[in-house]
């Protein structure tokens, strides 16, 4: 509640409103449940005040059919919001549809948000590129592309260069191999994609584009 607002400076009607109100939504704790039930029956004020609120709320409740109700349901979820309560348990009542309604709509919300926003991992992709003297492992994970080296290293004064080639046919330089294994860090790599990998005068193709031969390529593929 804000510091601004002094609950106890309201008229008791007021109090006697937001208490109907709350007894109808259901969102009172047990033992003031039970004591708004039992004033209800007692209390003509409090009782209209109630049927006010249900009058208000049942434009809500027209369209669904009352759901079943389990009697251990209603005890089990205050003992877990608020506590066991010290006196049995007042007699469960009927769950309006419109709560029930409202209960399963978060959930499915919240569902759908998370299906939406939450972000999804991308499927591991792989190729295996197989030249005549040299081969190379790869994996991505959708953001690093991972390469494996089986064979010898370029000859000296020479580079393995890796490139990607997409539906455009152009090949693009994702870097220099020259380790037995090495890491790319990449985000725009798909199925079908073709990895290439060319021998390249030291430091790689002068000009950004293949200028050796293309020793071993094959597709990005899902595993």
């Amino acid at each position: 509640m804000s510091d601004t607002v002094d609950a106890g400076a309201w008229p008791p009607e007021d109090h006697d409103d937001l208490t109907a109100a709350e007894y109808v939504l259901g969102v009172l704790p047990h033992r003031e449940r039970q004591a708004a039930q039992e004033r209800a029956e007692l209390d003509g004020g409090f009782s209209r005040r109630v049927s006010q609120w249900e009058g208000r709320l049942a434009v809500l409740n027209a369209a669904y059919e009352d759901g079943p109700v389990n009697a251990a349901v209603y005890p089990r979820i205050e003992s877990d919001l608020f506590g066991a309560p010290q006196a049995a348990a007042a007699p469960a009542r009927r769950v309006p549809a419109w709560r029930m309604w409202l209960s399963g709509g978060v959930v499915a919300a919240t569902v759908v948000l998370a299906a939406v926003f939450w972000p999804q991992a991308e499927p591991p992709l792989s190729a295996q590129l197989t030249g005549e003297a040299v081969a190379f492992n790869a994996s991505f994970d959708g953001a690093v592309l991972q390469i494996a080296r089986a064979g010898d290293a370029a000859d000296e004064g020479h580079d393995y260069e890796l490139w990607a080639i997409g539906a455009d046919g152009v090949p693009r330089s994702l870097g220099l191999l020259r380790g037995e294994t090495a890491q790319i860090a990449a985000s725009d790599l798909e199925p079908g994609v073709t990895l290439a990998v060319s021998l390249e005068p030291l430091g790689g193709a002068p000009d950004g584009s293949p200028t050796g031969p293309v020793l071993a390529a094959a597709a990005l593929a899902v595993n």
